[in-house]
């Protein structure tokens, strides 16, 4: 049986509008290195994928957002390149204080969206469906989302 990973991501918008993406380390042991990525990771037990980004965001950004920020936004599912399948929910939260967060993997990139063209080839594939996905539904997923 090919193995399946379940994670979580979320694309993070802080209190000025900006898009915060976490640029991902540059080690040959982690998938899509020195790429830019969404904050998340892997579902852990029993959890749920919303319990799951609650938790990886928190311990990837040092800063506590409950579940109830988090608008869900597209599943995205697809063949894992180190073998397998893989799903990931994909969340939105937003008015995050950026000065507040401390990352913890990678480094934080804010990114304007007037500025996407100029490093889109530089998104992860989940980051480039998250991105994409959120662009046609913008306005639906913001209206979701608690102040």
């Amino acid at each position: 049986m090919s193995p399946h990973r379940e994670t979580s991501g979320a694309i993070l918008i802080d209190s000025l509008g900006r898009f915060l993406f976490q640029l991902r380390d540059d080690k040959p042991e982690i998938l899509y290195p020195g790429q830019i990525g969404l904050f998340g990771g892997h579902r852990e037990g029993s959890e749920t994928f919303l319990e799951c980004v609650v938790r990886e965001v928190y311990e990837e950004i040092s800063y506590f957002v409950p579940s109830e920020r988090f608008a869900h936004l597209v599943s995205y599912e697809g063949t894992d390149p180190r073998g397998g399948t893989f799903c990931c929910e994909i969340f939105v939260a937003n008015k995050l204080p950026a000065d507040q967060l401390l990352i913890t993997e990678g480094r934080l990139l804010t990114i304007k969206r007037e500025d996407f063209a100029a490093v889109e080839s530089s998104f992860s594939p989940s980051a480039r469906f998250a991105v994409d996905a959120f662009l046609n539904d913008r306005q639906s997923v913001l209206s979701r989302l608690r102040p």
